[in-house]
């Protein structure tokens, strides 16, 4: 099977879950089309096999031999064109249904990588992560059944065309009854598409709550919550539950008109055809035809009920991509250009040289991390970066170029390598080096596969520390142009923190750093420090010179100690 064709640039402007199906649909016109053209040849061979067969009946009650061979040799070929467009039919289905699938993958991952910290703001984790999980296969689906459905359509057609020239009565009674069948299951579309959207909700409410108990699980085993969290778990798992019983039952129901409708629509024509066979006004071998056409009609009509059905879950799971994708950025940029140098954010006076350690010390942690956004552009705020205002600049600039390292950045699946050298281009003896800085040789050579050692999700076989440590090597690594580093060494021993240091000044020679830090061993070999109160700068110097001058600083840093 051919790649798959990359998702569009950007995001498409669609306001509405059908639109969005309809885009995807175009999207992929051509395999669309062509999974169509085989799905209504495979339809019609069977639609034309009946008549086939009612024709083989007719030479064998004639004795005509050479009819029999002939209609025989007939329906030989008919079976080898249906298995050759039955196996390019279920092709184009698979292919079809991966591309509108991934193609949703990708525009979502776009769109959150867009988004950025917007995103968590909107929408919670369960939610995001239930698109993954259902709503492509979903989507998928209900591109797959246009094939199946279009070829569905033309099939019944051609069998009641083959009817009312064969016999009026009976070709008008399959005329008037498919659609008839396909109005009878359309009260139970709305009730389903309705619990169908309250199922999702609830299953990304709770695996936003799963998620959350996940994170937390060391700290609520260190306070003894566990079994409050787990009963809470438990009742939104029991409405979870429920949810789907009531959808199941709905689809119970439409699963059996799947079977109930079709199989009056047989019994009728059978019935009807063999008081017009008893009565001579057919022949035997169309009284074959029209049980054959009956039962044949039920794959049609079938897949006419399952493509309302997947219809209405596509439908659903468009509407929850939508939302995502709906969501503008509340970071933007422009194309404006900086040579770089000074980083000033005016509201609060903090302003970092280029090339110099410096340190933010704040009396209360929210206005250094306050600090840190509006530097790295996370947030909104009047910041100039060499005299150009940053909010000008391109967004993948700014991040490129000024990297925020925080505590809540998370270690991924993979090789520790890879998830060190986020770009791969660095060598053993950088990678050595920035572990070096980060006091992280330990962790490295107490694995047995040291940088190949597999990191299972979050890093949770590494303690706290040690994922800050890891983390700190990261940003190390990436070694951008300014580094923000909020909080580095909280979860450190008082040893390891004054090896850090001692280290991470030597690391970024040269370069612009910015620690956020309250920790006097930090503090004490910065080139510079700011202390803030209240969102603004109190007084500025070096760790001994405001121990002396700023007694507010004294008791931030030495927590009122003397």
């Amino acid at each position: 099977m051919r790649s798959l064709p990359d998702a569009d640039p950007g995001v498409p402007d669609i306001r509405s879950p059908i639109r969005y199906l309809w885009w995807n649909a175009r999207r992929q016109a051509p395999s669309l089309l062509a999974g169509i053209g085989f799905a209504t040849l495979w339809w019609l061979v069977q639609a034309l096999m009946p008549a086939v067969l009612g024709k083989g009946v007719e030479a064998v009650t004639a004795k005509d031999t050479g009819a029999l061979l002939t209609w025989a040799a007939i329906l030989f070929g008919l079976g080898l064109v249906q298995a050759f467009t039955g196996i390019m039919r279920h092709r184009m289905a698979v292919y079809n249904w991966l591309a509108a699938a991934y193609r949703t993958v990708q525009l979502t991952t776009r769109q959150a990588a867009r988004l950025g910290p917007t995103l968590p703001k909107r929408l919670s984790t369960g939610e995001v992560v239930s698109v993954g999980n259902s709503d492509i296969a979903h989507i998928g689906s209900s591109i797959d059944i246009l094939l199946r459905a279009t070829g569905s359509v033309v099939a019944i057609v051609t069998v009641t065309v083959i009817l009312i020239s064969t016999s009026l009565p009976l070709g008008l009674l399959v005329l008037f009854g498919v659609p008839l069948m396909a109005v009878a299951v359309g009260p139970l579309l709305r009730p389903l598409h309705r619990r169908q959207r309250r199922q999702r909700q609830l299953t990304g409410d709770l695996s936003t709550r799963a998620a959350d108990i996940v994170a937390g699980l060391r700290v609520l085993r260190g306070i003894g919550g566990e079994q409050v969290f787990a009963e809470r778990y438990h009742e939104e798992s029991q409405r979870v539950r429920r949810a789907g019983v009531r959808v199941a039952g709905v689809e119970s129901v439409l699963e059996g008109a799947q079977i109930v409708l079709p199989g009056l629509l047989i019994a009728i024509v059978t019935g009807i055809g063999a008081s017009f066979a008893l009565a001579g006004d057919i022949p035997t071998g169309q009284l074959v035809a029209f049980y054959l056409y009956a039962v044949f009609l039920i794959g049609p009509m079938r897949t006419l009920t399952e493509a309302a059905d997947k219809l209405t879950k596509g439908h659903v799971a468009a509407g929850r991509v939508i939302r995502i994708l709906s969501i503008e950025p509340e970071i933007t940029g422009g194309a404006a250009d900086s040579a770089g140098g000074v980083l000033r954010d005016s509201y609060s006076g903090v302003t970092i040289q280029p090339g110099v350690l410096t340190a933010v010390a704040a009396a209360s942690p929210e206005d250094a991390i306050a600090v840190a956004d509006r530097l790295g552009r996370y947030a909104t705020g009047d910041v100039t970066f060499g005299g150009v205002d940053l909010a000008t600049l391109p967004v993948a600039e700014v991040r490129s170029r000024i990297l925020v390292a925080d505590n809540g950045a998370r270690l991924f699946t993979g090789t520790l390598r890879d998830e060190l050298d986020v770009r791969g281009d660095a060598s053993d003896e950088q990678i050595r080096q920035a572990l070096y800085a980060a006091c992280a040789l330990d962790i490295v050579e107490a694995l047995p596969d040291g940088l190949d050692a597999r990191v299972t999700e979050a890093g949770r076989e590494f303690s706290g520390g040690q994922q800050q440590r890891l983390r700190l090597v990261r940003a190390l690594l990436a070694d951008p142009e300014v580094l923000i580093l909020v909080e580095p060494t909280s979860a450190v021993d008082a040893h390891t923190e004054a090896r850090i240091a001692d280290r991470l000044g030597k690391a970024r020679a040269g370069r612009t750093t910015l620690v956020c830090t309250t920790s006097p061993l930090v503090l004490d070999r910065t080139d510079h420090v700011i202390y803030m109160a209240d969102g603004r700068m109190l007084a500025e110097g070096t760790h001994r010179q405001l121990l002396d001058t700023s007694p507010e600083y004294a008791a931030t840093v030495t927590r009122g100690e003397d």
